[in-house]
């Protein structure tokens, strides 16, 4: 079987563990291997590939599901990725905004001097948007 790789070299080749190649295979994220006579998993050189483009996917903040979608889209020959890149790239600007947000709201209680909640929470100088965050919270479904 020529061309083909065993489980640990390709989890070391993709800079993956063997637990996160196995499983990637449970989740059908990568196509379940041949085996040899004795048993061993053997994989096509293809498959470092595509461990690699699910690593970039998920760091790009890509789910696992988003990602078997892509990959699935890939297969069938049809082109996804650029409106899917779109609505991701929609969402990590409003999670920019939102860590902006609390990065200066937190920069604002370490000025106000902020050292307990509970007090801060009852200041009319407090910082912290507590009234805010409840108001959210029950509006926002689960």
């Amino acid at each position: 079987m020529s061309g083909t790789l065993r489980t640990g070299e390709v989890a070391a080749a993709a800079g993956v563990n063997t637990q996160t190649l196995r499983y990637y295979e449970r989740r059908g994220l990568l196509a379940e291997p041949a085996r040899t006579p004795g048993g061993h998993r053997v994989y096509p050189a293809e498959a470092v590939t595509v461990l690699r483009v699910i690593k970039v996917a998920q760091r790009l903040g890509f789910t696992l599901d988003e990602v078997a979608d892509l990959l699935e889209v890939g297969r069938r020959r049809h082109h996804g990725l650029r409106a899917r890149a779109r609505e991701k790239l929609v969402e990590v600007e409003e999670r920019i905004r939102d860590l902006r947000t609390i990065r200066d709201t937190l920069a604002e209680a370490l000025d106000a001097g902020c050292d307990d909640l509970s007090a801060c929470a009852a200041s009319d100088c407090c910082p912290l948007p507590f009234a805010d965050l409840t108001i959210r919270a029950l509006e926002t479904p689960r």
